[in-house]
């Protein structure tokens, strides 16, 4: 259950302050420029705008994280605009203050998130109109395209998702057919408005076959959320293959060019410097993910027995010389652990701005009754403090460093 907040003093922003340190195939419609790689530049305001599928998100983080971490050395900032029941015309954005009406209040949301890139999410909520409700949909789709245009940004839109029962008294079927219905609406408006079409339904329905991604028939878990990352990741073109690093010991140069072996490297005792292209993901707690992208570390030429893999002072793996020569995932280290805090950043982040742009009490802030408490926009505009501050770090420690580490065998 979500929990909410007043906003804070400017004694308690500063005191806070001081304390933080994806059965039908759809086809992947592209813009014209689809050749090209996506990319994020510098200044770039990434905005997740749509239902529950963005709301979620935020106390997760991984989407962010995936974009955030694979374009590292740029200045690129987030907004999660997703609004738990929303539908194209913002319906669930209504609220005791009329004006503004919902649409109005959802266009206000939007402009004032300055985005540059979107990513639009809708179709689940408006999918239990069925048939009839398809035309109003695309309208809706369309002048949402209209605004993100008229600010400049460029819009890709995804699919809807599944929904996951075994319970068969749900209608399960009629309800994906409805649900996949209006997948092909997103996708044939995201033709004719050459915008990047993203299937995200049918990634999704064949992994919850094979992993437990989804809650309460409609809702990505933390597991589902770190798959949808990957999935992603992989429609925008951006590599998603592991790397391996080879080291063989008697050649004193590695065959990887992320791999340094250093001096002092012999016998039972390998020390090495490894770099990764970008961080990884770390893994959702208590989960035994199905088929990861964990890089993989290869010593050929161990003498027999098990060798320990430490780094930072920790251990990160033990294996067999046999399994070494095969090669070892590399599930957790100081990249994992670098990873992990920007994560905790990410997520503290979209807390603070969520509870600054949907304050519970929002109609006797900034409604007809802030003659009430209208003292408290100030304690709301001061967050902005933190939010900066914060994506001030995000941004400045996401680039990997240099590993150390050290295998040694055991006794």
């Amino acid at each position: 259950m979500r929990s909410f907040r007043l906003p804070v003093s400017p004694v308690c922003v500063f005191l806070l302050f001081l304390t933080l340190v994806c059965r039908p195939t759809f086809a992947q419609n592209k813009s014209p420029n689809s050749n090209a790689a996506f990319s994020l530049k510098d200044g770039d305001r990434v905005v997740f705008l749509g239902n529950s599928i963005f709301e979620n998100e935020f106390q997760y983080g991984y989407l962010e994280l995936a974009l955030t971490t694979r374009f590292a050395e740029k200045g690129v900032t987030f907004r999660n605009l997703g609004w738990t029941g929303d539908n194209v015309w913002g319906e669930a954005r209504s609220t005791y203050t009329n004006p503004p009406t919902p649409y109005e209040h959802l266009m206000e949301d939007i402009t004032k998130a300055a985005p540059t890139i979107v990513f639009l999410a809708y179709g689940s909520v408006e999918a239990q109109e069925g048939q009839e409700g398809v035309a109003h949909f695309k309208e809706g789709l369309n002048k949402l395209i209209d605004k993100f245009e008229s600010l400049g940004a460029k819009t890709l839109l995804l699919s809807t998702l599944p929904v996951v029962s075994s319970d068969t008294s749900q209608r399960i079927g009629s309800r994906n057919e409805d649900l996949q219905l209006y997948s092909k609406a997103i996708s044939e408006v995201a033709s004719q408005r050459s915008k990047q079409f993203i299937d995200i339904y049918n990634p999704v329905l064949d992994m919850s076959k094979k992993a437990d991604i989804i809650e309460n028939t409609v809702h990505l878990n933390e597991t589902g959320y770190y798959y949808l990352a990957d999935v992603l990741q992989k429609a925008l073109g951006l590599p998603t293959d592991r790397e391996t690093s080879t080291i063989t010991i008697s050649n004193p140069t590695p065959y990887s060019s992320n791999v340094r072996i250093l001096p002092g490297s012999k016998g039972d005792i390998v020390r090495f410097v490894a770099a990764d292209k970008h961080l990884p993901l770390p893994f959702p707690q208590a989960s035994s993910w199905i088929g990861n992208n964990a890089n993989v570390v290869r010593i050929i030429g161990l003498k027999k027995g098990y060798y320990t893999l430490t780094a930072a002072n920790s251990q990160v793996v033990t294996a067999s010389a046999k399994e070494w020569e095969k090669g070892v995932e590399i599930k957790q280290g100081p990249q994992f652990e670098q990873s992990a805090r920007i994560r905790e950043m990410i997520i503290r982040k979209n807390e603070l701005h969520f509870f600054q742009y949907r304050p519970l009490n929002q109609t006797y802030i900034v409604g007809f009754r802030r003659y009430e408490q209208g003292r408290h926009v100030q304690g709301l505009e001061e967050q902005n403090i933190l939010i900066k501050w914060l994506e001030g770090q995000i941004i400045i420690n996401s680039e990997p460093k240099e590993v150390v580490y050290e295998l040694r065998k055991l006794e």
